[in-house]
């Protein structure tokens, strides 16, 4: 039997704009399981973002329910809201979102201090995650001393640091070049393998398409929710980064 992650039965958010009311989502029913591995697309407009806000407790619904690994988050405070980001999400940025004085040892252990850590636990397991994401060796570096494709890696293992039960990445290779991005994509394959559930929020096709199952939001509703039967495999590309100039990449990854 699947065990529910999120379930949102008839979801709507609604704003006040002046006098006038926009539905950015228009009851939204979806159910997400332990260990898929999802991408969220849709236009501008769409209530893509909306509906990423909701699913990561950014923001509460207008109507209808959330229930987040067994739990009604759907009328929670602020306050409940942020323990339940800690507890229970990864978040991973287009902007990475780093503390720019911080290591990156800081930065990943950064979430274990509002979840009550002592130090050395805190210090072991963001060690931990780091050596998961491939940068042992860059554990002193600040972000202005890394590349983007590594500054995204510590952005992926602090996601990871309070083992939540849903990875939320918003746009992951928004701000890299296409070698790297592919290398990313490869991080969070490797990271769906070992268990975790991926919620990837994009609007680019051929990043989708990792996914197992993609989401297409409109107008505020869910206009198709399809299994990928084509899922982009990284190690099928694994000589391609090696040895693929980036703009013949970049040329390989628009086709269909």
């Amino acid at each position: 039997m699947k065990n529910e992650i999120i379930s949102l039965t008839n979801t709507t958010k609604h704003y006040k704009v002046g006098t006038y009311i926009v539905k950015a989502l228009q009851s939204i029913s979806l159910k997400i399981y332990k260990n898929e591995y999802v991408a969220l697309m849709g236009p501008s407009g769409s209530g893509k973002s909306t509906l990423m806000n909701i699913i990561g407790c950014l923001d509460t619904p207008t109507s209808g329910t959330y229930i987040l690994n067994q739990q009604d988050v759907s009328k929670l405070n602020d306050n409940q809201l942020a323990e339940i980001r800690n507890k229970e999400i990864g978040f991973v940025f287009q902007t990475f979102n780093l503390l720019p004085r911080s290591t990156a040892l800081d930065n990943v252990a950064l979430p274990l201090i509002y979840a009550g850590f002592n130090n050395n636990k805190r210090i072991l397991r963001a060690k931990e995650v780091l050596e998961q994401v491939q940068l042992s060796d860059r554990i002193t570096h600040k972000p202005n001393e890394l590349s983007g494709g590594q500054r995204q890696r510590v952005a992926i293992a602090r996601a990871l640091v309070n083992k939540p039960s849903i990875i939320l990445a918003d746009e992951p290779t928004g701000n890299l070049d296409s070698k790297t991005s592919i290398e990313i994509m490869g991080l969070f394959e490797e990271i769906h393998e070992q268990g975790n559930t991926i919620i990837l929020v994009t609007h680019e096709e051929d990043i989708a398409r990792h996914a197992h199952r993609i989401i297409r939001l409109k107008d505020g509703v869910v206009d198709t929710d399809e299994l990928n039967e084509n899922i982009r495999k990284m190690k099928f590309y694994a000589e391609l980064v090696s040895q693929t100039p980036n703009s013949e990449l970049q040329t390989r990854n628009s086709e269909p």
